[in-house]
């Protein structure tokens, strides 16, 4: 071999640099291939996006599931049930003023279960003191970000049916 073959750096060793004084550098050339690689894989990342967002549903299909029996519920009485998963705690409770009202059991804040005080006729979250109005789920005091989903419901006869969930509703 030449002394010319031997003092010829490798391919490799230009683009991926291992001795410590080049490492404190980066060529215009690989900073300029970096940033374009990067911002074609974030473009191509958004265009995904955007064509799912394209053929998503605009609204989730909620499964109708009978929850209880409205002779069952007394005023002041609770009663929890799953919706739409099996994971998803709700609570139906009716107010002394004789209306359903069906909530996620789920606080806003850390996911603590709320309970129906008919007492004070209000949800309330133990944790950290958050209050929801059983009327429309909106935040009363506490730290709860959100009001509470909605749990929609249909009475039919002496049926009660969940039917869909208000996310945030409001009255």
């Amino acid at each position: 071999m030449s002394d010319d073959v031997k003092n010829q750096r490798p391919v490799w060793r230009e683009e991926f640099s291992v001795d410590a004084p080049e490492d404190a550098y980066v060529l215009r050339r690989q900073f300029t291939k970096f940033l374009v690689l990067t911002s074609a894989g974030m473009a191509c990342g958004n265009g995904w996006i955007w064509l799912r967002s394209l053929t998503a549903d605009a609204r989730p299909a909620y499964p109708e599931v009978a929850i209880a029996r409205a002779s069952e519920i007394a005023a002041g009485a609770v009663r929890t049930f799953s919706y739409p998963r099996a994971q998803d705690p709700c609570i139906l409770f009716r107010r002394s003023t004789g209306v359903l009202a069906a909530f996620s059991q789920k606080c806003t804040h850390l996911s603590c279960a709320v309970y129906y005080s008919a007492e004070r006729d209000r949800l309330e979250c133990p944790c950290h003191d958050g209050f929801f109005a059983p009327d429309s789920g909106r935040v009363l005091q506490g730290p709860p970000p959100r009001p509470l989903p909605r749990i929609r419901i249909e009475q039919r006869g002496d049926d009660i049916f969940a039917v869909g969930v208000e996310e945030g509703a409001e009255p």
